[in-house]
C-alpha cells in the first residue's frame, strides 16, 4: 500500500518520504481499517522532529487523526472516527486502531470533517468543560483561533453561552475566526490582545483563557485575566514554554490548569465516551463542524505538515488517500 514514511527526524518537508509498505494486520482489539481522510495536526509535525511526547520507533508512517472504514470483523463497512496506532500511522491508504477508541463517525459531517473533529474537539471540550468549569455568560479568550483546536474552541465556546475573544495573526486567520462565530477578533499583529481585551471586558478580563501557543500568549493572558478566572495550558506551538509566576497567581486570585487531553483514556475512558456522544450531537444540530480549508491527495502529505508546522495555514488540512 501507499504511506508516508519517516527513516530520520528532522522537518516533514525534507524527512518525509513516499514508500510502499506491507499493510498492516490486525491483531486482537484490533480494527485494520481503510483511511477515507486524514487530518493534519500540529502533533504530527512534533512527532516526525522528535519533540512529542509520543515516539515511535523508526520508520514510521505520521497522522494522528483519521476518519476510516473498517476491514473485516464484526464491524465490516462501519465508518469511525478516531487516532490511528502508530507506528501504522493515518498517513496512508490503510491503518489500524484501537477497537475501543473506533467511534462511530457523526453522519451530519463527511469524511474530511469527520477526520478533524477527534482530537481537536475533544481538546477543547475537555479544556473548557473538565478543567475550566466555564460557565454561560463568562468571557472566554481563544489564542490560534484560526487553527484547529482554537477554532473548535470558538465554536465549544459560543455552544456553552460564552463571550467569545479571539486572537489570530493576520487578516486571513481573523476573517476565519470571524466566520466561526467570534463576537471579537482581535488581530495581535496589529494591536496589543491584552489591551483589547481589558477595553472589551470594561477592565474586567477574560474568566477563561484558552492557550495553545505558550510564550509571549500566555505572559500576556496572565495581564488581562480575571479575578478567580483559569488559564488553560494546551501546548507551546509557539516554541516557547512560559514560566509561571505564581505570586502573580496568588495576588490575583487566578488559575493555571493544564489539559493533556490523551491521558483521559486512561484515567477516565467513560468521560472521552460521553464527550463523542456531545459532539456528534452538537454536529448534528450544526452548532458545530470542523472548518475544513483544504482537501488534498496523499502525495501532498509531507508539505501540509510542513505548513501546519510553520503556522500558514487556516483551518484544517485533509489528507484524502
Amino acid at each position: 500500500m501507499r504511506a508516508w514514511q519517516v527513516g530520520e527526524l528532522g522537518e516533514p518537508g525534507a524527512v518525509m518520504r513516499p514508500a510502499e509498505v506491507p499493510r498492516p494486520e490486525a491483531g486482537d482489539g484490533q480494527l485494520l481499517v481503510r483511511v477515507r481522510a486524514a487530518a493534519v495536526n500540529f502533533p504530527d509535525a512534533l512527532m516526525v522532529r522528535g519533540h512529542y511526547q509520543v515516539r515511535p520507533p523508526l520508520p514510521f508512517t505520521p497522522g494522528v487523526e483519521l476518519c476510516g472504514e473498517v476491514v473485516g470483523g464484526a464491524r465490516a463497512g462501519e465508518r469511525v472516527i478516531g487516532t490511528p496506532l502508530l507506528p501504522a500511522g493515518a498517513f496512508a491508504e490503510y491503518a489500524l486502531m484501537d477497537a475501543w477508541g473506533a467511534f462511530a463517525a457523526p453522519p451530519a459531517l463527511d469524511d474530511a470533517e469527520a477526520a478533524a473533529l477527534h482530537i481537536a474537539y475533544q481538546t477543547a471540550w475537555f479544556a473548557l468543560h473538565r478543567r475550566a468549569g466555564l460557565r454561560a455568560g463568562e468571557t472566554l479568550l481563544v489564542h490560534a483561533a484560526a487553527g484547529g483546536v482554537g477554532s473548535a474552541a470558538v465554536q465549544l465556546g459560543k455552544a456553552a453561552g460564552a463571550t467569545v475573544i479571539a486572537v489570530v495573526g493576520g487578516p486571513e486567520k481573523a476573517a476565519v475566526a470571524r466566520e466561526l462565530g467570534a463576537d471579537l477578533v482581535i488581530d495581535r499583529r496589529a494591536e496589543d490582545f491584552t489591551a483589547a481585551v481589558k477595553q472589551a471586558t470594561a477592565g474586567r478580563g477574560a474568566d477563561v483563557v484558552f492557550d495553545p501557543v505558550g510564550g509571549d500568549a500566555y505572559t500576556g493572558s496572565t495581564r488581562c485575566i480575571a479575578f478567580e478566572g483559569r488559564i488553560v495550558v494546551i501546548g507551546f506551538a509557539s516554541g516557547t514554554i512560559p514560566t509561571a509566576a505564581l505570586n502573580h497567581a496568588l495576588v490575583k486570585n487566578y488559575s493555571v490548569l493544564g489539559l493533556h487531553w490523551g491521558l483521559y483514556a486512561t484515567h477516565d475512558p467513560a468521560a472521552v465516551h460521553a464527550a463523542h456522544t456531545e459532539l456528534t450531537a452538537l454536529a448534528a444540530k450544526s452548532v458545530i463542524r470542523p472548518l475544513v480549508s483544504e482537501r488534498l491527495p496523499l502525495d501532498a502529505a509531507a508539505d501540509a505538515v510542513q505548513r501546519v508546522a510553520d503556522g500558514t495555514t487556516t483551518g484544517r488540512i485533509a489528507i484524502l488517500p
